[in-house]
């Protein structure tokens, strides 16, 4: 259990690498992200869009993050991930509540995400905050497995 309080901020360039690390490791479990290993971290540091990124750091290292990918059409899509580690903690609560709050004062006026159904602890803190169900695509991601994985397509209007 993390002993050590984190803070959200947002990502500055000295977080690439670390990212890119949060990011691999995130992958390599299979099953909360549409990424799957082999992710090139190196590369994946370099081409990190820091605007929109915020992070969830605890004794200096990055624990979460969230990606608010601003589209041209005033909706933003959010990406997240947090260890495994400290997964449970909050850490996911107070990310989501800081990309609403980003959202907002960037003017969009809709946040839009997409989940695996089977990842019911996500499902249930976009609920909190008031994610509705929008949509499920049915047999819409292969998996490097072969397998066909649903998603639940949610959003938010700010």
């Amino acid at each position: 259990m993390p002993a050590q309080p984190f803070v959200i901020r947002q990502a500055h360039d000295g977080d690439r690498h670390d990212l890119a690390l949060l990011f691999a490791t995130v992958a390599e479990e299979r099953d909360g992200i549409a990424t799957e290993p082999p992710v090139d971290v190196e590369k994946r540091a370099e081409t990190w869009h820091l605007d929109g990124t915020l992070v969830a750091a605890a004794r200096g290292d990055v624990v979460g993050l969230v990606h608010v990918e601003r589209t041209n059409f005033g909706f933003g899509e959010i990406g997240m991930l947090v260890a495994r580690e400290w997964r449970g903690h909050g850490v996911g609560t107070a990310l989501v509540a800081a990309a609403i709050d980003w959202g907002r004062e960037q003017g969009l006026h809709k946040l839009t995400l997409s989940v695996f159904p089977h990842n019911e602890a996500a499902i249930a803190l976009y609920r909190k905050f008031g994610f509705e169900d929008e949509g499920y695509r049915k047999k819409h991601m292969r998996r490097a497995s072969g397998e066909l994985w649903d998603i639940v397509e949610m959003g938010l209007l700010l």
